[in-house]
């Protein structure tokens, strides 16, 4: 009986060091699934990584034709529900006198107005970028 609790002992102890050993290993591996995929911004900061961001994304500004087919055209393209359309300067014209200027139609933009969301459904267009396309649609 005494050799079978020693042989169970030694089978024991040769378990507990390799399970000490592959939970090294393990911790490492968590610790590396676990790690922040990401970080926070704050404007008026630098950012770590912001340039290989936006290198990946593209970085450079898309055309004002690029933003208008992709986002403006459907609505402003045929006048849905009382859009300025592309190409009509008078109407165009009346929102920038009734605005301020064009600087007024982009803020107008930005915010929203009637049916047409924030942006245009362009998110993540820059000011520049519809300012260009605001510009192009209107002739101003």
């Amino acid at each position: 009986m005494n050799l079978i609790k020693k042989f169970l002992a030694a089978q024991t102890a040769v378990l507990a060091l390799w399970a000490v050993g592959a939970q090294a290993s393990t911790n490492d591996a968590i610790a590396e699934r676990l790690k922040p995929v990401g970080s926070v911004c704050i404007a008026g900061q630098e950012c770590a990584g912001v340039g290989a961001v936006a290198a990946a994304a593209g970085g450079a500004a898309r055309s004002a034709d690029d933003v208008i087919a992709k986002h403006c055209n459907a609505c402003h393209g045929v006048g849905v529900l009382g859009a300025p359309k592309v190409g009509d300067t008078a109407a165009w014209q009346a929102r920038a006198d009734a605005k301020g200027g064009v600087e007024g139609i982009l803020k107008t933009a930005i915010a929203g107005i009637n049916a047409m969301p924030a942006k245009g459904t362009c998110n993540d267009c820059s000011d520049d970028e519809l300012l260009a396309a605001i510009k192009k649609m209107s002739g101003l």
